[in-house]
């Protein structure tokens, strides 16, 4: 359908793996959710930062943003006709070349950025396992290894459709987590003492908001898993699916981890647990989803620009040579941002806070109107449009004030 030979691609399932892979173990790119904290295992601080009401803001988040995934593959079809291949083409559709570069370089913000943040995230969490024992290495050097491993799924599978076994493991490693989080806290929960709950905080309601909104920030790589289906017609289920997937887990680790350590909650959650075989598997095993969580984000960003430099249009040996080249540059360039760059959490922070309220909230909901018209709509679906811009636009203030808070106490400290 509409260039995209579907009886090539991968079926429901794996759609349904690559959406959750991304997004549980999504690196909510945390505002005061410090960067350590992935998607899941950063809403206990998120509850302890606004209280209870963070359990309603999650739902709100959930119904909003299978609204905004539906919506954006909607407008990808919206002439009847044709399909529109990216993110970027239906920003372009909607609003020129202008709106098509400025899709693209929010998208890129998220497709490179949060690349970066997952392996020096994993090359940290590497490197302080082994501190200590006969396989320490220093932190560049760890750093090094994981893009290594990184690289060999994203140097040689084209697509998302390839990379999609990856998602499958990508999910039961944050499952399994999330499941040694629930066990330990709920056995540690007689050996805390003191512990408070808030119902609402309302000070911190909007940061709240704008760090749990972000749990579900798959936007930027949905066209290319859609296109990765061979059943384009399930889309809506599939998202549906795998979203719900993902409230369920993150209320699995949310109500446990705030209920048992309240306003000592930290993120990430495994933090809290005691020193021992369950807090070293837990980082051991969400470091591997890290790992495998990188190559759909950067497949995904690498697609688009092989669309642009028409690298997918050579012949069929001059294409893979352009693609390995281009790719190979693309792992050393993220390699070398994780290990070089100074506070890269915080200043992903401050752009994510931007490009995530864009991408997920805002941008989808602004192009659907633009493209099929305002009106003759469902009433529902006005009321869904209007909470999802309200969440977007609270979520990029609140969360752009944080975040420059956050880079600000960095350069403070290091002076």
């Amino acid at each position: 359908s509409n260039g995209i030979d579907r009886s090539k691609q991968g079926s429901n399932f794996t759609a349904f793996f690559n959406i959750v892979c991304v997004i549980a173990g999504k690196l909510t790119p945390l505002f005061i959710i410090i960067i350590l904290g992935t998607g899941a295992l950063g809403l206990p601080y998120a509850l302890r930062q606004g209280g209870w009401i963070g359990l309603f803001i999650l739902g709100l988040s959930w119904v909003l943003s299978i609204y905004s995934g539906i919506i954006l593959i909607r407008s990808m079809y919206y002439d009847g006709v044709h399909r529109l291949g990216s993110y970027q083409e239906v920003a372009a559709a909607a609003f020129g070349v202008f709106g098509g570069w400025v899709a693209f370089f929010f998208t890129a913000i998220t497709l490179i950025g949060v690349p970066v943040l997952y392996l020096l995230l994993s090359g940290l969490n590497l490197h302080n396992v082994a501190m200590g024992t006969k396989a320490e290495l220093t932190f560049p050097i760890w750093v090094i290894i994981c893009a290594a491993m990184v690289a060999v799924p994203f140097l040689f599978f084209k697509s998302l459709k390839e990379v999609g076994v990856l998602g499958v493991f990508g999910v039961l490693s944050t499952a399994i987590v999330i499941f040694i989080v629930l066990a330990v806290s709920v056995k540690e929960e007689p050996n805390q003492v003191d512990i408070h709950h808030d119902a609402v905080i309302w000070n911190m309601f909007p940061i709240a908001l704008s760090s749990i909104s972000f749990s579900f920030g798959g936007n930027s790589v949905y066209a290319h898993v859609e296109a990765g289906m061979r059943d384009p017609k399930s889309w809506n289920k599939v998202l549906t699916a795998g979203l719900t997937c993902c409230v369920i887990l993150y209320f699995l680790v949310a109500v446990p981890g705030y209920y048992v350590y309240g306003t000592t909650a930290l993120s990430p959650i495994y933090d809290n647990l005691p020193p021992g075989g369950a807090k070293t598997a837990s980082i051991i095993i969400i470091t591997i989803h890290l790992i495998l969580a990188t190559p759909i984000l950067m497949t995904s960003f690498a697609l688009d620009c092989e669309k642009i430099l028409k690298i997918n249009t050579r012949p069929a040996m001059m294409e893979w040579i352009l693609r390995l080249l281009f790719r190979g540059a693309f792992i050393v360039v993220v390699a070398v941002i994780a290990i070089f760059v100074p506070f890269f959490g915080d200043f992903m922070s401050l752009l994510g806070a931007f490009s995530n309220c864009a991408l997920i909230f805002i941008f989808p909901v602004v192009f659907y109107f633009k493209l099929t018209g305002i009106r003759g709509k469902p009433w529902y679906e006005y009321i869904l449009s209007v909470l999802t811009l309200l969440v977007g636009i609270v979520g990029l203030i609140f969360g752009t004030i944080s975040a420059i808070q956050a880079l600000n106490n960095d350069f403070k400290n290091k002076s």
